[in-house]
C-alpha cells in the first residue's frame, strides 16, 4: 500500500523522522506480519472456499420403541454431509416426506446461505406453519448448520456468536417416582422432570386426577430434600379448572416449573391461570418460530419458553426466541425427548443464549442407541453438559445401525373422561 509515493509500513509514524533502527524494527513487523498472515491462510480450511452446492437429501426413520426418529442428511458436492432431525411423534413418515419436497429447491443452492433458505423453504410454500412442515425445515436447517461449522472447522456455537457460559445446566426427564429422581441425583443431576398426571386405564377423573398427582409431587420433595429442582409437567392434560386446583396444591413443593398446564388454542387460559397462581409456568414445545413466542414473551405469561430445536424453526430460530426471551426476561429451557442429534443442536443454542438456563434431555433408552450415533453426543458430567467441542454439530449417523430398526407405526393413547368424551394429552 502507498501513500503520495510512499509505502505504509503497519506501525510507522509517518510524520515522524525515520532513523535507522526503527526502520529494520518496522520492517522486520511488517514481514512479520506477513508471514504470520500467510500461515493463518495455509491453515484456514480449504472447505471455507469451495462454494458448496447441495447435491441431495436423504431421510431416515428409525424405531426407538415407543416413538420414531426421523433423520435428514443434506449432501454436497464436496462431501461434506449435514445431519438434522425433525422427530414428531405419529407423523414420522409425513414429516420425513415433507422433508424431501423441499429437495427440488435445494439441489445447486449454497447449503452456507442459511438464512435465505430458512426464508424461502418457510414462506415460498404460501402455506406456513404446523408441526409437519417445521419440523421438516428444522431438520434441513440443522444439517445446513452442520456442513457450515464442518467447511469453517468449528462448533455452530461459534458461529452464532461464541459462548455466553462455560457449561449447560441440565435435566432428566424421569418418571414420577421418588427411586428414578434419587437415581439421577446420585448421577450428580440437580434437576428432573416428571409427568404427574397418570390416567388409569386411560381414564382422566379431574378431582382424583389432580389430587394424586400432586401427592406424587410431595413424595419427590421429600425423597430428594428441599436443594433439588423438580419440573413437573402436565402435558396439556388438565382443563382450566384442574389447572388452577394443581398447581394450587403444588405450590408449597416449590416447582421448578409446571410444563403445558393448558392448551396452545386459548392466550387467555393461560392468563387466567397465570393470575390465579405464583408457581412458575413453562410452554412452548408445541409452539413455532418466533411469531410462535411473541406474545407468550411480551405478555409474561411464562417464566420459562421451551421450543423444540426439531420443530421451532432450528437452531437459527431458536436462537432469535432465545433473544426474545431475553428481551422481555423470560427464561428458556428448551424442549428436547429425541436423539442426540436435537440434544447436540440445543446445546449449540443454549451456548450462546443467556436466556437458556437449563436444559431437558434423556438418556438412551437401549444400549443400541449409543451404537446409532458414531460421535459421542452429548458429554455430562454432575449435571451439566460440556460445549460442543467439534466441528459442525458433533455428532452423525450410523446407517448401519439405523437400517437395524426400521419405521414402525406408533400410536399415542386415547384418553378419555369417564363418561367416554375424548381427554387432551
Amino acid at each position: 500500500m502507498r501513500l503520495a509515493g510512499r509505502r505504509i509500513i503497519p506501525g510507522v509514524n509517518l510524520t515522524a523522522p525515520l532513523g535507522r533502527r526503527a526502520f529494520l524494527n518496522s520492517a522486520i513487523a511488517a514481514s512479520s506480519l506477513s508471514s504470520i498472515s500467510g500461515a493463518l491462510a495455509q491453515k484456514r480450511p480449504p472447505a471455507a472456499d469451495l462454494h458448496l452446492k447441495i447435491t441431495a437429501l436423504k431421510t431416515f426413520v428409525v424405531n426407538a420403541g415407543s416413538v420414531n426418529w426421523v433423520f435428514c442428511k443434506v449432501y454436497t458436492d464436496q462431501g461434506l454431509v449435514g445431519l438434522g432431525e425433525g422427530s414428531v411423534t405419529s407423523k414420522e413418515a409425513t414429516v420425513a416426506q415433507a422433508i424431501l419436497e423441499q429437495e427440488r429447491f435445494l439441489i445447486g443452492k449454497d447449503p452456507t446461505d442459511i438464512e435465505w433458505l430458512w426464508q424461502r423453504m418457510f414462506r415460498d410454500p404460501r402455506w406456513r406453519g404446523g408441526p409437519i412442515l417445521n419440523s421438516a425445515i428444522s431438520a434441513i436447517e440443522i444439517a445446513l448448520w452442520d456442513i457450515t461449522g464442518q467447511a469453517l472447522g468449528v462448533p455452530i456455537y461459534k458461529l452464532l456468536g461464541g459462548a455466553a457460559r462455560q457449561r449447560v445446566r441440565m435435566y432428566l426427564d424421569v418418571g414420577a417416582t421418588p427411586d428414578a429422581f434419587l437415581k439421577a441425583k446420585e448421577m450428580g443431576y440437580t434437576a428432573c422432570k416428571m409427568t404427574p398426571v397418570e390416567p388409569e386405564d386411560n381414564v382422566i377423573t379431574p378431582e382424583r386426577s389432580v389430587r394424586q398427582a400432586a401427592k406424587r409431587v410431595e413424595d419427590v420433595r421429600k425423597a430428594v430434600g428441599d436443594d433439588f429442582d423438580i419440573a413437573i409437567d402436565a402435558h396439556g392434560r388438565l382443563t382450566t379448572v384442574m389447572a388452577i386446583d394443581f398447581c394450587g396444591r403444588v405450590e408449597e413443593f416449590r416447582p421448578l416449573f409446571v410444563e403445558e398446564p393448558t392448551q396452545l388454542e386459548d392466550l387467555g387460559e393461560l392468563a387466567l391461570l397465570r393470575e390465579k397462581t405464583r408457581v412458575p409456568l413453562a410452554t412452548g414445545e408445541r409452539l413455532f418460530t418466533k411469531w410462535g413466542f411473541a406474545d407468550i414473551c411480551s405478555r409474561h405469561l411464562v417464566d420459562f419458553v421451551q421450543p423444540d430445536v426439531c420443530h421451532a424453526g432450528g437452531i437459527g430460530e431458536m436462537k432469535k426466541i432465545g433473544t426474545l426471551a431475553e428481551t422481555y426476561r423470560v427464561q428458556m429451557a428448551p424442549h428436547n425427548p429425541q436423539s442426540y442429534v436435537s440434544t447436540m443442536a440445543s446445546l449449540h443454542v443454549d451456548a450462546t443464549t443467556p436466556a437458556a438456563v437449563i436444559q431437558e434431555s434423556t438418556l438412551a433408552r437401549e444400549p443400541w442407541m449409543n451404537e446409532l450415533f458414531e460421535s459421542e453426543g452429548p458429554k455430562i458430567a454432575a449435571g451439566f453438559a460440556e460445549l460442543p467441542s467439534g466441528p459442525g454439530l458433533g455428532v452423525s449417523l450410523n446407517e448401519k445401525v439405523a437400517a437395524l430398526h426400521p419405521y414402525k407405526p406408533v400410536s399415542r393413547p386415547q384418553y378419555r373422561s369417564a363418561d367416554g368424551a375424548v381427554m387432551d394429552q
